[in-house]
């Protein structure tokens, strides 16, 4: 017979499990739209200036949406916690302060996305690659607050453990954006061919979808969370305690592929598009990770919410464990089938073989990005979302960067260089915010 505290992981693995599985697979789902649209533009003449240019659109693009979607990164964390204390009039004010700051957030975004749109030519990338990149931005720019609206109806669905919608709305979405790109990259059904632009207006019409279909789920799960929206500024002020360090957080980590993404545009375009397709099938398993991130976090504050701190503490750990777990898998798939996974998106013989080392480098660091990830979500349910953003800042752009630039640039490592600065800076992360857990939790495992 299992012990007491047996049964009691058990039953941890199984409820984070039963959350998570679905938040992952709606994680996979908005980053298989990203997958997609690589592979489909990659079917164009020139694969490698078409990958690369969508690529470019994307680096300009995500670090800023992104941060703009991780300013609602606390809004599971508030709704699992009023949750949990049976305060739902709460919960649903936070939908309600969410979508307030989406409205003036959206935007400044969008404004600094198209203005930063002259940094290609100032660092140098080439003319072919620039134009189709900037031209695939100004329509992609327009999904913005899409985004931001989405963010905020699926963090109030899956802080009340409503999560079976956003995986259907995933999903499906997906085969939207497919049936979009099909049409708008090649010109079929009478539409015009616009190559890398129509994956972007693809992307758009996805998204409107996708946020349709999450209204209607808020809709028919809670009525009063529609019908009685309105923010509070206290709420508000809740919300950008934790969203600010947050959406820090995760700027600064998508920031910093999304400037190597640059920085391998000036290599040239095979070191790019190597450079995307690696990244792509990083960020497919880095997805995983991200959804049993949020299940963390909404299992530790719901805990909390309950007043359960040490089902929380455990809560936490059993989540870091089965993150590691399955980054090992990663490390496997990598070391053993780089080529495969290479020619699953480009025939083009150098990009494979450039491909080929830049796998054996992502292999390294995948367990210490699973670590760091899902540390992260723990930290986020117990309320701290500074510590993530401080660790990130100093080991990604303090490290990793700087770096990365030096071994690929002065070096002449080129792109693998790059990878390498990456490589280090995501071990420091992932030792410094278990650290940061084990401090924040010593000596409370005890009921």
């Amino acid at each position: 017979m299992p012990s007491g505290r047996a049964l009691l992981i058990r039953n941890d693995v199984a409820n984070l499990l039963r959350l998570a599985i679905p938040l992952s697979l709606a994680e996979l789902g908005w980053m298989a739209m990203g997958v997609v649209d690589v592979i489909m533009v990659g079917k164009l003449p020139d694969s490698a200036n078409a990958i690369g240019a969508a690529s470019l659109g994307s680096a300009l693009f995500y670090p800023f949406a992104v941060a703009a979607v991780g300013l609602f990164a606390g809004l599971d964390t508030l709704v699992s916690y009023a949750y949990g204390a049976g305060d739902h009039v709460e919960a649903r004010r936070s939908l309600g302060s969410g979508l307030a700051i989406a409205g003036v957030v959206s935007p400044v975004a969008i404004a600094i996305i198209l203005c930063s749109t002259p940094l290609l030519s100032i660092l140098g990338v080439t003319t072919a690659l620039r134009d189709d990149a900037v031209g695939f931005i100004r329509i992609l720019v327009w999904s913005l607050p899409l985004l931001l609206v989405y963010a905020c109806f699926r963090r109030f669905l899956q802080g009340i453990h409503c999560v079976k919608p956003i995986t259907m709305a995933a999903i499906s979405s997906n085969l939207v954006n497919a049936l979009g790109n099909w049409v708008l990259i090649y010109g079929h059904w009478g539409a015009p061919a616009m190559g890398v632009r129509g994956s972007a207006l693809s992307t758009c019409l996805a998204r409107i979808y996708l946020v349709n279909f999450l209204f209607c789920a808020v809709w028919m799960r809670d009525h009063q969370a529609i019908r009685g929206l309105h923010a509070s500024r206290k709420v508000v002020r809740q919300l950008l305690r934790l969203g600010v360090p947050a959406a820090a957080t995760i700027g600064l980590e998508v920031g910093v592929f999304h400037t190597a993404t640059v920085l391998a545009g000036v290599i040239g375009p095979v070191s790019l598009a190597a450079h995307t397709i690696v990244l792509n099938v990083a960020a497919v398993t880095y997805m995983l990770q991200l959804g049993l991130a949020s299940a963390t976090a909404v299992s530790v504050g719901r805990l909390r919410g309950t007043g359960d701190r040490a089902g929380a503490i455990r809560a936490g750990w059993t989540a870091v464990g089965i993150g590691v777990a399955l980054e090992f898998l990663s490390v496997v798939l990598f070391l053993t089938l780089p080529r495969e996974l290479a020619r699953f998106y480009t025939s083009d013989v150098r990009v494979v073989e450039v491909c080929v080392s830049l796998f054996a480098i992502a292999a390294g660091f995948q367990i210490f990005d699973g670590m760091q990830t899902v540390a992260t979500g723990a930290l986020r349910g117990w309320g701290d979302t500074k510590s993530s953003m401080l660790w990130n800042l100093g080991a990604y752009w303090g490290v990793g960067l700087p770096i990365g630039w030096w071994l690929g640039f002065r070096r002449g490592w080129g792109v693998a260089g790059i990878w390498d600065g990456l490589w280090l800076a995501l071990i420091l992360t992932g030792i410094g915010l278990t650290t940061v857990l084990h401090f924040k939790t010593k000596g409370n495992t005890g009921r």
